[in-house]
């Protein structure tokens, strides 16, 4: 996964998945139809009248497949609805100092890339988007890398090798399974 995009930086911290997904709107079955009301208590006034000072609404952030939070973010409940609601918007990759650890599976269990670095890094890297609107931001999974040319920001950061394969071959854990089962039935078939 490579990945170059816009960026829309949300300088808060502790952001709970119930301000990714209210409460009010975990009434679907399926995973799809959840982005519209991503962030709905600060993206909105009321029945989806746009608010102008949050970022999801900024016209340059348009596109952007890529969150930049505060630290510990996806704190809170459980519910994968949160995770849900992030990839059916469109987002590849979240980038933060600390995940809330449920959180943090939830999004790799939906395709969505939970990157950590170091608070000084996450601080540099917020400062610049929030100056820089149009800016891109490029994120390498297999080199574990997160670049802003234009900038000269350049770090790495840690992935389980697992997680990387699955994210790489966009499978989650049971699809990983499933897609083995013929090494499985031999294994099974020469050792029990």
């Amino acid at each position: 996964m490579k990945l170059s995009s816009k960026v829309i930086p949300l300088n808060i911290e502790n952001i709970d998945t119930d301000q990714l997904i209210p409460a009010q709107f975990l009434k679907l079955t399926t995973k799809k139809g959840y982005g519209k009301n991503l962030f709905y208590n600060w993206r909105y006034f009321h029945d989806y009248e746009p608010n102008p000072q949050f970022e999801l609404n900024n016209p340059l952030r348009e596109g952007a497949q890529v969150i930049i939070g505060g630290n510990n973010f996806g704190c809170g409940s459980s519910r994968e609805h949160a995770a849900w609601a992030i990839a059916d918007y469109g987002i590849k990759a979240v980038i933060t100092s600390q995940f809330a650890d449920i959180h943090k599976g939830n999004l790799y269990n939906n395709n969505v890339l939970p990157i950590e670095i170091k608070p000084d890094e996450l601080s540099v890297l917020m400062n610049y988007f929030l100056e820089n609107s149009s800016a891109i931001i490029d994120v390498d999974l297999e080199n574990q890398t997160v670049k802003v040319e234009e900038s000269g920001f350049n770090v790495k950061f840690e992935i389980a090798p697992f997680k990387k394969k699955c994210l790489l071959e966009g499978v989650d854990e049971i699809q990983y399974l499933i897609n083995m089962k013929e090494e499985i039935a031999e294994f099974e078939l020469n050792n029990y």
